[in-house]
């Protein structure tokens, strides 16, 4: 496997398994790799909110509710690849720390096996379960059945978007960041053209938008596979590794995944506390999901960035550098959060008007502008906290907070804000139970470095005995993962 150069600086066929993350201003990497983690999502995320700008041209809000109704459950699919992807991150990353290429190349061959299969599967179990999946999150009428036919169109491409994902998670590993960068910006820049072309050239509306969407992961996949080609990241899949490999990967992965639903289920229920409310509700909030992580995009990518970083100076035995990753992240979220505050603030008249949104779709719409700021923040430092657990052997930790703020964060609070204060009281509610749970997050995790430099055993079998040796070879790196 190349050294885990940035870009040029990085040859193909050399195999030196270097890891880049362990020297150096942590700053640097910290920004580098958040900046270009942060241009490929915004390509998804801005794609994606592109689109819901042309539907809502068509002039039917339930047509954008049933759009937003689709996402949600696009969302658990979602979190199943992600989860793959962190667990392939973590476990890639740290063999590199610890100088094993070979053991990384066969973690990253299983896991890609693991994830096409899994990708597969999961979307022929949503399918099955479209209707009363759709009616729970309080689809109905017109809508639903928009909303199924924008799934059972773009639902099956999921097999495409599952390795996608990984690949990008892979090329991060290494710290191929433009690389990485390249699979998510190639299939926006595609979608950019084939979007507009499909909803209003061919008048397929609703439909030409899950159409684009098939032809975005299209591009990834394709893009991602010239990627860690050229990394020389894979190699054939051996059966005995791959069947061998589940039991690591899925100690990861299975806590990851049960993580990132949570978030899905806290926005489903916030879907079902507004449908009380209308169409005009349930549309303001699906721009509300749309626009915030673009806006927000810096902050997924500072937390998918960071794992990285942190396994290879777990496996480096760099605790001092653990420290100062997590301290260099809240200090950039804090940052990032204010700046892109002001702009929503200062924009929010503008943005409704762009999305055709009045009433009470405007006036929700306005309202999160105004007080995302501080939301996002926690939120923010949750995903720092959420980036430590995963990728420093406590996964569980994540699965505990994510799943806290999803029903003690979200269900009580969100409640008594509908009841209390209407739809802007469903916002407010789920903004507040973000505070504590972003600030413990944050705790735990310095913690977490703490636990591991003491030599307190991780929760989880990082990688097979070979490369295991090799990193607990490293100065009190305490690790049994």
């Amino acid at each position: 496997m190349p050294e885990a150069g940035a870009g040029a600086a990085s040859e193909p066929g050399r195999d030196d398994g270097a890891a880049r993350f362990v020297s150096g201003s942590i700053l640097r990497h910290v920004v580098v790799m958040s900046t270009t983690g942060s241009v490929g999502l915004m390509a998804i995320f801005a794609v994606d909110l592109l689109s819901l700008f042309y539907v809502s041209k068509l002039g039917d809000p339930a047509l954008t509710a049933a759009v937003g109704f689709a996402s949600i459950v696009q969302f658990f699919a979602i979190a199943i690849n992600i989860g793959l992807m962190i667990a392939a991150g973590a476990l890639v990353s740290r063999a590199i720390g610890a100088g094993d290429p070979a053991g990384a190349r066969r973690i990253a061959t299983s896991v890609t096996v693991h994830c096409a299969i899994a990708s597969a599967l999961l979307a022929a179990l949503l399918l099955a379960v479209l209707d009363p999946l759709l009616s729970a999150i309080g689809a109905e009428g017109h809508t639903l059945d928009v909303a199924k036919r924008y799934l059972w169109i773009s639902l099956p491409s999921n097999l495409l978007l599952g390795p996608g994902m990984l690949f990008t998670g892979l090329l991060r590993a290494v710290g191929a960041a433009r690389e990485a960068m390249y699979v998510t910006l190639g299939g926006g820049i595609v979608t950019i053209f084939v979007d507009p072309l499909l909803i209003f050239g061919f008048g397929l509306g609703v439909d030409g938008a899950a159409l684009a969407v098939c032809v975005a992961r299209v591009t990834f996949v394709a893009i991602g596979w010239v990627g860690v080609r050229r990394y020389r990241m894979l190699e054939p899949p051996r059966l005995a590794a791959v069947l061998g490999d589940l039991p690591l990967v899925a100690r990861i992965a299975l806590p990851a995944v049960l993580t990132n639903l949570a978030p899905s289920v806290a926005s489903a229920f916030v879907a079902h506390a507004l449908s009380g409310f209308g169409p005009a509700a349930i549309a303001g909030n699906v721009v509300i999901d749309r626009l915030a992580p673009v806006a927000f995009c810096g902050l997924f990518a500072m937390s998918g960035s960071i794992g990285p970083i942190l396994g290879q100076n777990w496996g480096a035995g760099r605790f001092d550098r653990m420290r100062g990753v997590l301290r260099v992240g809240a200090g950039v979220t804090a940052l990032y959060v204010l700046l892109v505050w002001m702009l929503l603030a200062l924009a929010r008249g503008p943005l409704a008007g762009a999305f055709e949104l009045k009433g009470v779709a405007a006036d929700l719409f306005g309202f999160f502008c105004l007080v995302s700021g501080p939301v996002w923040f926690f939120n923010g430092l949750l995903f720092l906290g959420n980036a430590s657990f995963n990728n420093l052997g406590f996964p569980f930790l994540s699965t505990l907070l994510n799943w806290g703020r999803a029903t003690v964060g979200t269900v009580p609070p969100a409640l008594l804000g509908a009841a209390w204060y209407g739809p802007e009281g469903v916002i407010a509610g789920t903004g507040i139970g973000s505070v504590a749970f972003g600030v413990a997050g944050l705790a735990l995790a310095f913690r977490t470095v703490g636990r591991l430099e003491r030599g307190v055993p991780a929760e989880t079998a990082a990688v097979d005995p070979p490369t295991a040796e090799a990193v607990q070879a490293a100065p009190s790196s305490g690790m049994s993962l």
